[in-house]
C-alpha cells in the first residue's frame, strides 16, 4: 500500500464531527436539526445501549431520512417532529446538544427565533451540560472544490458565540475550524 498524503484516513466521513462533539458511551444527546442524517447517526452511535439519542426535526421527510440513516448505521435515534424554538423535551433531560447549522438553521431565522432556539437548548440540558454548534466554515484547498457545506456567516463571524453567551451558556469557545466545518461549544452553568 502506497502512502497517499491526499487519502482520507479510514473510511468514516463523519469522524471529525464525532470527535469534536466529544460524545461518549451513556450520554443523553439531543440533535437540534439534523440536515445530514448520516452525520447524526454516526454521532448517535457513540451513546451505545446505555445512552439516548433524540433529534428534533422540522418535518416527516426529515424524520424519514434520519430513521433510514439510523437503521443503516444500526443505531436508534428518536426523531421528534417539532420546531427548534419549542423542543418537545423536559428540563435538564440531556447531557449534550448538537445544533447543526450547516443547513442554515440559525441563518434563516429572525433574531427572536435564534434566541428562542438557544434558550430551549439551555432548558433541555442538565446543569453542566454542553452544546456544540456545527457550522459551515470556509473550505480550503481540494476540499473547497468538493464541499457541499455552505459557509455559515453567523458562525464564521463569531456572532453565534455571542448569542450563546448572552442567552444562557457560560463558557463559549470556538473549538476548531477544519474540513469546511466550524465547531463552537457552550457550557450550561452548573448553578443558576
Amino acid at each position: 500500500m502506497a502512502l497517499n498524503p491526499f487519502a482520507r484516513r479510514g473510511n468514516d466521513p463523519h469522524l471529525l464531527a464525532v470527535s469534536m462533539t466529544g460524545v461518549k458511551l451513556g450520554d443523553r444527546v439531543v440533535f437540534v436539526g439534523a440536515p445530514h442524517p448520516g452525520r447524526t447517526a454516526a454521532i448517535a452511535a457513540k451513546v451505545g445501549l446505555s445512552g439516548r439519542a433524540s433529534a428534533a426535526v422540522p418535518d416527516q421527510h426529515a424524520a424519514d431520512r434520519l430513521n433510514k440513516a439510523a437503521a443503516q448505521a444500526g443505531v436508534l435515534v428518536d426523531a421528534d417532529i417539532s420546531d427548534a424554538h419549542a423542543l418537545p423535551y423536559g428540563e435538564g433531560e440531556f447531557d449534550l446538544a448538537v445544533i447543526d447549522d450547516t443547513a442554515a438553521l440559525f441563518e434563516q431565522r429572525a433574531e427572536a427565533d435564534r434566541i428562542a432556539i438557544v434558550r430551549e437548548t439551555v432548558r433541555v440540558l442538565r446543569p453542566g451540560g454542553r452544546a456544540v454548534v456545527l457550522g459551515g466554515g470556509e473550505p480550503g484547498g481540494l476540499h473547497k472544490l468538493l464541499s457541499k457545506t455552505a459557509a455559515s456567516p453567523l458562525v464564521l463571524s463569531g456572532a453565534i458565540n455571542a448569542l450563546l453567551g448572552a442567552h444562557g451558556f457560560s463558557i463559549v469557545r470556538t473549538l476548531a475550524e477544519r474540513e469546511g466545518l466550524v465547531f463552537v461549544e457552550g457550557l450550561k452553568p452548573r448553578t443558576p
